[in-house]
């Protein structure tokens, strides 16, 4: 059962919202192999991939959601606005939903899409203010609190089970430096249940050129979880606790739509300043069912020593490393009824600062993971005590190299940005080479 007591314990920012690091020398790294599980029965799948875009200018659009109808397989887009999605033989016949924010949905037929480079157009959705205003609640506060209150209805009462695939990628400035990839079982706890949800590490692999990461090498603490708890509605006391609800305003902003749903947009940030980090932000709400459909967010880290303790686990002698950005994002897909957890995003900038040097370096760290497939666990299975994942993982030490091209088989995975891309080349030839992980 997880703590409620106070919001900035060790436990909540260290081990779940936080982008915990580790700050080490690199000989302090020891090598480790890939965890072997059972293969599981492989599907004959097809795979098709393709770019996702506003219909008038053109423009690439992120986390557009791609799901195969009648199902509960899915994949995200990614920064490039990219898909990959890969669909079982038997499943052909069917067709895909496009869906994202302030957008039409749009329905496609399977056989329709090309192997590749697919280019799906989505046209703006516009609201009409007179049903907006109409509609509109009394105040935004409110409507937060209504949102949390109708969890029971709106969210899964029972307990689910979801494959997932995460990254998390190290970047100094704008190159890439690390990146790992794992699928993920996640045992879903009912969103009334007070357990934490549990995840199984199913696949995982890496790839790390320290030689671009100077004399420090750089570990993120949490990996899957850092995605997974910072699902709101499952999790509301690291966001909103009881002791920090009271020290936001609420107010609204133009309202937007997901498919022909209407959505209130609510703004939120700290009433007045406080010695403690707060989070600002806009949460998303069904203005139908008043589920929370996403919510994306920022910790405001402008007190650089208060921010560089919920963050930084250790730092070698003579280093000083501060956040410089620190935001969220939390998407959840709607079924039956039912709101899902449905893709998570965390993503930190910050400076190493070293004593004596006249310039700091600068660095940046994503973890997200996307469900890409989901079923009930009638049976309330879970996973055995020495399968689960820690929530102190670092999930680099649990992979090996970049080697098997049959890898991901018929998982749905984000596709890789370009620039990922050219950072696995660059790694593959150092590993060629004799570089060491």
């Amino acid at each position: 059962m997880r703590t409620r007591n106070n919001f900035y314990n060790k436990y909540s920012f260290i081990v779940l919202l936080g982008l915990s690091l580790f700050l080490l020398n690199p000989s302090q790294i020891s090598a480790t192999s890939v965890i072997q599980y059972q293969d599981q029965q492989v599907t004959e799948y097809k795979q098709y991939s393709g770019v996702v875009v506003d219909n008038q200018s053109n423009e690439s659009l992120i986390f557009s959601t791609i799901s195969i109808l009648d199902t509960n397989i899915s994949t995200i887009t990614n920064s490039e606005g990219e898909f990959l999605l890969k669909v079982p033989i038997d499943l052909l016949d069917g067709k895909i939903l496009v869906t994202t924010l302030g957008y039409k949905k749009k329905m496609i037929s399977i056989k329709q899409l090309k192997k590749e480079k697919n280019k799906i157009r989505l046209e703006t959705s516009v609201t009409k203010l007179s049903e907006v205003v109409f509609h509109l609640p009394k105040d935004a506060e409110s409507l937060v609190r209504t949102m949390f209150k109708s969890k029971k209805r709106n969210n899964s009462s029972e307990h689910v089970l979801m494959t997932a695939f995460y990254r998390e990628t190290i970047k100094k400035r704008k190159k890439n430096a690390s990146l790992s990839e794992a699928i993920v079982n996640v045992y879903k706890q009912p969103y009334t249940s007070l357990l934490n949800d549990k995840i199984k590490l199913y696949k995982v692999r890496k790839s790390t050129d320290y030689s671009r990461l100077d004399t420090i090498a750089l570990k993120l603490q949490g990996g899957p979880f850092n995605a997974l708890f910072i699902d709101i509605m499952k999790y509301p006391e690291y966001l909103f606790s009881v002791e920090t609800f009271d020290l936001y305003n609420f107010s609204f902003a133009p309202s937007t739509t997901i498919g022909e749903r209407t959505v209130y947009v609510v703004k939120f940030e700290p009433r007045v300043s406080q010695s403690r980090p707060l989070y600002y932000g806009k949460l998303f709400i069904d203005a139908q069912s008043r589920a929370l459909t996403s919510a994306i967010y920022n910790l405001d880290v402008s007190n650089k020593k208060e921010a560089a303790a919920l963050f930084v686990k250790k730092n070698p002698k003579n280093v000083f490393t501060y956040p410089t950005s620190v935001a969220y994002r939390v998407d959840y897909r709607e079924k039956d009824g039912i709101w899902y957890y449905s893709y998570g995003n965390a993503m930190l900038s910050f400076k190493v600062k070293r004593k004596g040097k006249w310039f700091n370096s600068t660095y940046s760290i994503s973890s997200e993971m996307a469900i890409t497939d989901w079923k009930k666990n009638k049976a309330k299975e879970k996973p055995a005590f020495k399968d689960r994942m820690r929530h102190a993982i670092i999930i680099s030490d649990e992979a090996s190299g970049f080697s098997d091209p049959d890898f991901w088989g018929p998982y749905n995975v984000i596709e890789p940005d370009k620039s990922i891309e050219v950072a696995i080349k660059k790694i593959k030839r150092r590993l060629l080479k004799g570089t060491e992980n």
